[in-house]
């Protein structure tokens, strides 16, 4: 819809409108210091996550950090007349959200005060706790809890029909797990801290879904599939602790062969190649004298095996780790290493031209030259340095990150 100047006041964008807060006292309610904000809306909103027929509208949809009790509703200063613009009506703003939210939200908000004030009572982390750390804030001393659970737990199917929502503002393209296969497991971060009452209470911190897939002939390779950490807790280790917690729930169980991750963002991998780095700098076949030669199956083996680390994988970190021990101003050791990582990356190019040549007698003549086209030398080189070039600076980045790890 083209609008002119005098609407475009009107015209607001989701992912700045919607307020998000994790309300731990009833003072959080008015404090807009501890609001934070999607990161996608477009699954709500359209493409271009843009809301139509308000003036400075702010959508409020707070959650209590316990029970993540929640409460909806809306403000602006001014709503669109649709008798002054040929009966263009506002966006319903709410009814998107309503869809996707479990049913029980407070649309009030002293209902919703008064259950946040029972929140602390009333609420305790579910499942099994698997490993807790100190962590600290601002100079505020708190506990991180991590725990796993699964939907037989009392209360945890009513408390993840909320906690599922978040991946809707921060994972892009996400959508609701089926929580009637018991193939799920869930592990949850919470933050204890002390109430201003002096009892300890909690708040969610995040979480990740991991789906336990068969592997043949009689394994299980279980599969990471969503992770979240919530805005406020964010670039503070809690992602790093969250994944070698799961990893570490893992390692020892004979029947799992390794672990693998479903399409994961490039700050998830990111993620994952740093603590697996970490891991794997610990195994013997991954020494500063090993890294300077070419990856290996021992080197699988071995991480697999004591780390259920996927070949994939296992192939990533060797080539970060030996980009690590590499000196890129010798020029014979960098072409070494340049040659090999564009070895790896030529492959599915090398995999596409074999099946051109099959393919020829099935196609004509002015299909196999546009064919042929993706195929020329020049331009299969310029993709290789390209990708070699993102592959680079990604590698690099989690070296930088390795090193600072070492010197706190």
């Amino acid at each position: 819809m083209m609008l002119d100047d005098s609407l475009e006041e009107y015209v607001s964008q989701a992912n700045d409108t919607i307020c998000l807060k994790l309300v731990k006292d009833v003072k959080d309610i008015e404090n807009d210091d501890v609001s934070f904000h999607p990161d996608f809306t477009h699954q709500l909103y359209g493409e271009q996550e843009s809301i139509f027929g308000y003036r400075k509208l702010k959508i409020q949809l707070y959650y209590s950090a316990g029970t993540l009790t929640t409460y909806l509703n809306k403000t602006f200063t001014d709503k669109i007349n649709p008798h002054k613009i040929e009966g263009i009506q506002p966006d319903d703003v709410l009814k998107p959200i309503v869809e996707h939210i479990p049913p029980g939200y407070h649309d009030n908000l002293d209902t919703f005060r008064a259950e946040v004030g029972k929140d602390g009572s009333q609420f305790k982390p579910f499942g099994i706790l698997i490993h807790c750390y100190d962590n600290e804030i601002e100079g505020v001393q708190s506990v991180m809890e991590i725990y796993k659970c699964d939907m037989s737990n009392p209360g945890f199917r009513e408390y993840h029909e909320r906690l599922q929502t978040f991946v809707l503002w921060f994972i892009d393209g996400a959508s609701y797990i089926d929580v009637d296969d018991d193939k799920w497991n869930y592990f949850l971060i919470f933050e204890k801290y002390m109430s201003t009452s002096g009892t300890a209470q909690y708040c969610i911190v995040g979480y990740m879904t991991v789906y336990d897939y068969y592997a043949y002939p009689d394994k299980i390779r279980p599969r990471i599939s969503q992770m979240i950490i919530l805005p406020p807790y964010q670039r503070c280790g809690h992602g790093v602790q969250l994944l070698e917690t799961v990893y570490n729930s893992y390692i020892n169980q004979l029947n799992v062969l390794d672990i693998t991750v479903e399409d994961p963002s490039d700050d998830f991998q990111a993620l994952r190649n740093f603590v697996d780095c970490r891991r794997c700098l610990k195994l013997d076949r991954f020494t500063r004298e090993s890294l300077r030669g070419p990856f290996t199956t021992h080197m699988f083996s071995q991480a697999q095996d004591r780390l259920k680390i996927n070949k994939k994988q296992a192939r990533e970190v060797y080539e970060i780790l030996r980009l690590h021990v590499t000196d890129m101003s010798d020029s014979v050791a960098s072409n070494a290493y340049k040659h090999d990582i564009k070895k790896r990356l030529s492959a599915p190019f090398q995999k596409r031209a074999r099946e051109l040549v099959k393919l020829r007698q099935y196609l004509t003549d002015e299909e196999y030259t546009t064919a042929q086209v993706n195929n020329d030398q020049s331009v299969i080189d310029q993709r290789l340095d390209e990708q070699y070039q993102s592959l680079f600076t990604r590698y690099r980045r989690t070296i930088e990150r390795l090193a600072t790890a070492q010197l706190e």
